[in-house]
């Protein structure tokens, strides 16, 4: 059993999530009767339950983790240690105000109009900014185990900082205990991480077989728009950003974040759910612990690129569907209100729709008409969400190691 473990784990974790990917379109493509069709649809259903089980895992582990590994950091923080938290907030703000530009031009430059269809949306999307931000800062005070149960980040994050800075004055064998608590939480996802290829198969496999391609073609102009925009972002915003921030070579830590945390966050849609991988990615990358293991919860929650894309893509698309025009400085002030408003969607997939209504507000477009708009968000989801969830995490790595003074010097 041991010899078979070592033998999966030579292959490499990558390399095994392409092959659960590879099988997960093959098996799909043979249960989907539009595509190839030949096997039941309890073949995708069994081999379905290995994804949620990978995601169940993801979510279950995940706010505990943040939660020890903070409490850790901070109970045993030296004084006189430099943490990076603020230059990684810094960037994730200017990262996903940025973002929200670019989808302005994008909308701009590629006008969409919608057909707009009627579904049932069964979250009630905020009313208005101040909804989103009283949210926000009331998560931060909930039950600290019931901000656990229920993934709620802000909550962990926020009574995980208060207890490490109680237990910075206990004596050396608690912080010893907290510390080895911290380690086996650490290792346990790390078991979890390795269940990857399974989890992918499984999520790939149901999407095929229940979804299809068929749905998305009638959205291809949208999704173009939308997927193209994110695209941009981290593979030529980003990369500036993360260049002037480090003046070095960006690409190599890029491609690294999207490789080993974008592609996990891809398939199980959900931020929150890919914290305990990119929180092994930051070890892996050597960056500091007192800093990654508070800012990647933490961009889970606020950095929200992919989200701020979405809210306004979909937004001008409704605004040119009705025949608005929109001029520069209520595209600029869409901008803002999507970048902080997105820091709401927090980790939930299909979080960022929720907000359209909100956005769509500004230009006095009905909420009849608002809630078609998040419909079709829903049912151009797969991909839309997926993509988003990606760039969403991916940076969230990718701005703690910019921001980190060990990786901006490395290799110099």
């Amino acid at each position: 059993m041991q010899g078979l473990v070592r033998m999966y784990q030579r292959v490499g974790l990558v390399p095994l999530i392409v092959i659960g990917l590879i099988l997960g379109i093959l098996v799909g493509s043979l249960v989907n009767p539009d595509i190839i069709g030949g096997l039941p649809m309890g073949v995708a259903s069994f081999i379905a339950i290995f994804g949620k089980l990978f995601v169940g895992a993801l979510k279950a582990i995940a706010p505990l983790l943040v939660f020890v590994l903070v409490i850790a950091s901070i109970s045993q923080h030296q004084t006189g240690t430099q943490v990076n938290v603020r230059p990684t907030l810094v960037l994730y703000m200017v990262g996903t105000f940025l973002s929200a530009l670019t989808a302005v031009v994008a909308s701009k430059l590629f006008p969409t109009t919608l057909t707009l269809v009627t579904g049932k949306i069964e979250q009630a999307p905020p009313a208005n900014l101040a909804e989103v931000l009283t949210n926000l800062l009331g998560n931060m005070v909930s039950n600290p185990i019931d901000a656990i149960t229920t993934g709620n980040y802000m909550g962990v994050l926020t009574w995980a900082v208060l207890i490490g800075l109680a237990l910075r004055h206990a004596n050396a064998s608690t912080k010893v205990l907290i510390n080895d608590m911290a380690e086996a939480v650490s290792l346990v996802v790390k078991w979890v991480i390795w269940l990857a290829p399974f989890g992918v198969f499984g999520l790939v496999t149901q999407t095929i077989a229940e979804t299809g391609l068929g749905v998305l073609l009638g959205y291809a102009r949208l999704l173009a728009v939308l997927v193209g925009s994110m695209l941009f972002i981290a593979l030529v915003v980003n990369p500036l950003i993360v260049f002037i921030k480090t003046r070095k070579n960006p690409y190599p830590l890029v491609f690294t974040c999207l490789r080993e945390s974008g592609i996990t966050a891809f398939f199980t849609r959900s931020s929150a759910a890919n914290i305990p991988v990119n929180m092994n990615l930051a070890e892996k990358l050597g960056l500091h612990k007192d800093t990654y293991s508070v800012t990647i919860p933490l961009g889970a929650t606020i950095n929200m690129a992919g989200a701020a894309i979405t809210i306004n893509v979909m937004t001008l698309a409704a605004a040119h569907t009705l025949g608005i025009q929109v001029d520069f400085v209520s595209a600029l002030l869409l901008s803002v209100l999507s970048t902080l408003s997105a820091a709401g969607a927090s980790g939930v997939a299909g979080g960022s729709l929720l907000l359209i209504p909100l956005a769509c507000s500004f230009f006095n477009i009905p909420d009849t008409i608002a809630m078609q708009v998040v419909a079709i968000g829903f049912i151009i989801g797969v991909v839309q969400d997926s993509v988003e969830t990606a760039l969403n995490s991916s940076t969230d790595v990718l701005f703690t190691a910019a921001a980190d003074p060990t990786y901006a010097y490395q290799g110099r």
